[in-house]
């Protein structure tokens, strides 16, 4: 098939195609590749479109979503931390300087590239849903047809990122714990001044919990932790946590079981008893993480790597799969075919999330038949590339509150750590005294008993926080991930092909305009109608819109959505270093030393 440039994508290709992101120079000629921006400067190395240029560092890196917890995570590495050593104490920093998207309240998902044994660890932190709950309890706490609420103490599960970060500082760690979570601690009590996009999105927090009302049985708490003279802060106002100070001190000291067996988990049963909550003490006191065995399926030479469901990386994979039978680079990148076959083969594996991903504690799932080549190229056959298709779809409002961090040391570790809260901030609940909220993540089970991720006891909700890394030839290649409910594996997927496919390195994979399909099935059940809506960031040239909207893609261009967010550290083996790049959409930012 003759696959057509538009000139605008031509000229892109001629700056990101010519290189691997492995070399020391950024694409050959890219200043030629410009395309002009309203009030924006022109770029003299790589890709125009480029926010910034990617960190190159021998020792060590790391990349967040807010630049202090960058910092830390140097602080660390630099103090003879290991890469799990520094991913801790930034994801700690995150949940204090960025709560909208993290906390000890939420779970967490990692990666592990261990140098010694060359190989990928897996790590699944996330909690479980009450024990002395059960389905016809809540069923009937909830009314006849209603679903799991977006927040209060019905949709809260117990917190798995705390055991977490012991799980992975007991296997790969070095420096103690209270040195690790010593900048956090030191922040909370001393205060850091809020960046902007996170300030953006505390304030839209607390307006949606004052437009829920009864939902949150209690919100005291949260206004008095989170507020300072009752409203949110703002860009540049120093705001300190010295509560949250309290709790990390506690686990500094006490380890793991001063959260789930001490002080911390009597705080947060007495306070479920109080608002008429149903998670317990006896809930924290059984948690546990699993290390797991990570799901992997090869691309174009390059092994790709997720954590198994509950959680929804197996989505990347099956997308990668369908897309390899495709020629991309001959397509052009963001060209009309390029996207549509992207999009399609998105509908496809989110057909198959829709239907089978759940804790795998209570059903077994197909999952070598869905990582399969073999039903990637029966998939593959459903897609017509001259139309849009619609298999059963649905739509569901999805959190895009999340971290990413990925950090890399001297040694060769590297770690793709992601945390949330869910939706937002999380539930709105606040147990007394402890300085940080609790997940509403237990309101992505479904309530249908024929399904898979049906609500039961002590068992693990659906997850879409998904940490991805790469390696090739036995080696490691890259950890990285994007952030934001459903768009994760299809932001995975977009970076990836951008990285492999096309050249581009890691700053300019993450700046690349994207596309964000919604109206897929969701694993709690909910279905649509049509073939749902594709978004596209301004980036996107107006003749492939055109020739989108002719395939019969229902297209919106739409700058003020959230196409996720991205960290990435790619490992230059050749040259002994690693090279670092982020989200330019918000706030954080890469360093290496």
């Amino acid at each position: 098939m003759a696959w057509t440039f538009t000139r605008r994508v031509a000229l892109l290709l001629l700056g990101t195609v010519l290189t691997m992101p492995i070399m020391t120079e950024t694409a050959v000629a890219a200043e030629e590749a410009s395309l002009p921006q309203a009030g924006r400067g022109d770029r003299l190395v790589g890709a125009n479109f480029a926010g910034r240029s990617e960190i190159i560092a021998a020792n060590g890196a790391a990349a967040t979503s807010q630049p202090l917890a960058t910092q830390v995570a140097i602080s660390i590495l630099q103090q003879g931390g290991t890469a799990v050593d520094a991913a801790i104490a930034a994801n700690a920093t995150l949940g204090l300087m960025e709560p909208t998207g993290s906390g000890m309240g939420g779970d967490l998902f990692a990666l592990v590239w261990d140098p010694k044994t060359n190989k990928v660890h897996g790590l699944n932190a996330s909690g479980r849903s009450p024990k002395g709950q059960s389905l016809k309890d809540l069923t009937q706490r909830l009314g006849p047809g209603k679903p799991i609420p977006s927040h209060g103490s019905l949709s809260v599960t117990v917190p798995g990122a705390v055991d977490g970060w012991f799980e992975l500082h007991q296997k790969f760690g070095r420096l103690p714990m209270e040195q690790v979570l010593a900048p956090a601690i030191n922040y909370a009590r001393d205060g850091f001044p809020l960046s902007p996009f996170i300030a953006k999105g505390w304030g839209n927090n607390f307006r949606r919990f004052g437009q829920l009302g009864e939902v949150i049985e209690e919100l005291d708490n949260a206004k008095k932790t989170y507020l300072i003279d009752g409203k949110p802060p703002v860009a540049g106002q120093i705001f300190r946590n010295p509560d949250l100070a309290n709790s990390l001190t506690l686990v500094a000291k006490g380890g793991r079981d001063a959260y789930y067996k001490g002080q911390i988990a009597r705080t947060v049963d007495a306070y479920m008893k109080r608002i008429g909550g149903p998670l317990r003490y006896e809930d924290f006191a059984s948690h546990h993480s699993d290390w797991v065995e990570p799901i992997t399926t090869n691309y174009r030479g390059y092994d790709l790597w997720q954590i198994p469901p509950n959680g929804q990386g197996l989505a990347t994979l099956q997308m990668m799969n369908i897309l390899e039978g495709y020629d991309l680079k001959a397509m052009g990148h963001n060209s009309a075919d390029f996207i549509h076959v992207s999009v399609e083969a998105k509908k496809l594996a989110f057909a198959d999330r829709s239907r089978w991903y759940a804790d795998q504690a209570f059903v077994k799932l197909p999952i070598d038949t869905l990582i399969s080549k073999d039903y990637a190229a029966k998939r593959r056959a459903l897609i017509d590339m001259a139309k849009a298709g619609a298999p059963e779809t649905g739509i569901m409002p999805e959190s895009h509150d999340t971290i990413f961090l990925t950090t890399a040391d001297k040694d060769g570790m590297m770690v793709a750590l992601i945390q949330s809260n869910y939706r937002g901030m999380g539930s709105g609940l606040v147990p007394d005294g402890l300085g940080f909220m609790l997940q509403d993540r237990g309101e992505q089970f479904a309530l249908d008993p024929k399904h898979p991720n049906v609500y039961a006891p002590g068992k693990r909700p659906f997850h879409t926080i998904i940490p991805g890394m790469v390696t090739k030839d036995g080696q490691s290649f890259l950890a990285y991930g994007v952030m934001g409910g459903a768009m994760q594996p299809q932001g995975h997927t977009q970076v990836l092909v951008n990285i492999i496919d096309f050249g581009m390195n890691v700053q300019e994979a993450g700046d690349a305009a994207r596309w964000q399909h919604e109206g897929s099935p969701e694993p709690t059940g909910e279905k649509g109608e049509g073939t749902g809506t594709l978004y596209l960031e301004q980036g996107i040239a107006p003749d492939v819109v055109e020739a989108l909207k002719a395939r019969g893609h229902k297209v919106e261009i739409k700058p003020g959505l959230h196409y996720g967010s991205y960290e990435a550290i790619l490992r230059d083996h050749a040259n002994g270093t690693y090279h670092a790049g982020t989200e330019m959409r918000v706030d954080g930012n890469a360093a290496g030393y």
